[in-house]
């Protein structure tokens, strides 16, 4: 009788560690499935966000948005003078450098002008002497459309 006891108890035992020391056969997704949705509501909400630059206060026009699916080379003169080639402060004099060692990596795109409405007609000229001087021909002036009336929809 005690032998049986003994027998049986040790085997149950082995069937016991046995299964914990077994590898888990599935994978709970549930937590990996949480974490991806809250990471794409946050890229969701920071994408826009990414893309609006150095705040400058455009003129406006009346004309068609350019079409381009590439992300273009902006350079920024804020009201108060300051020059941006993207979103990076550069002094006047360093920004014909700047962009002729961006010409020799092969950037061969258009460059894009943003310049606050404040700023003097001959501080826009100076800076766009200074890219053409780099070499640079394909120079576009952005600017904003006008908030339409009801009569103009």
């Amino acid at each position: 009788m005690g032998a049986s006891l003994g027998s049986g108890g040790g085997s149950g035992r082995r069937g016991r560690r046995g299964s914990r020391m077994a590898p888990m056969s599935e994978i709970n997704v549930t937590p990996l499935v949480d974490v991806m949705l809250v990471l794409l509501i946050v890229f969701m909400v920071a994408a826009p966000l990414l893309t609006v630059g150095v705040p400058v206060d455009l003129p406006q026009t009346r004309s068609e948005p350019l079409q381009g699916d590439d992300e273009p080379l902006t350079i920024t003169v804020q009201g108060d003078g300051t020059v941006y080639l993207q979103e990076t402060v550069v002094e006047p004099e360093e920004l014909v450098a700047r962009l002729l060692a961006i010409g020799e990596n092969g950037y061969e795109e258009r460059i894009y002008v943003r310049a606050d409405q404040q700023v003097e007609y001959g501080e826009v000229m100076k800076v766009m002497g200074r890219i053409s001087a780099a070499g640079f021909s394909r120079v576009g002036l952005v600017t904003e459309a006008p908030p339409q009336t009801q009569s103009e929809r």
